[in-house]
């Protein structure tokens, strides 16, 4: 199985995608300035070289659709599709006292963060 994880912050997308069954690294990278001109994704796919790209992106949905669409990219993506992603990991900073590990994100953890 191959899993992606996000960490999202104010200005940043920080992401990496790993295949379980080694639990091996097949990419990673960062957009940086997000919602700020100057915005840059800096994507390491393993094996590869590292692909710059410079674009203002207005907000983190345009970011993560950035993001999605190096993965599969067939010069410097790391999967095929995106069928090949079996699990979604974020951070989240808000648990306070009612989460110290993950979780999987349901109803009742929904009210809590």
């Amino acid at each position: 199985m191959k899993v992606l994880v996000v960490n999202a912050g104010s200005s940043s997308i920080k992401y990496q995608v790993f295949d379980m069954t080694d639990e091996s690294v097949l990419a990673k990278g960062l957009v940086d300035r997000v919602g700020i001109p100057g915005t840059t994704l800096e994507h390491k796919p393993a094996g590869k070289d590292e692909v710059v790209i410079k674009r203002d992106l207005p907000d983190h949905t345009e970011g993560m659709k950035l993001v999605l669409d190096v993965l599969v990219n067939p010069e410097y993506g790391c999967i095929k599709s995106m069928d090949e992603i079996g699990a979604v990991g974020h951070r989240v900073v808000h648990g306070g006292e009612d989460f110290s590990a993950s979780v999987v994100i349901d109803d009742n953890v929904k009210i809590h963060i």
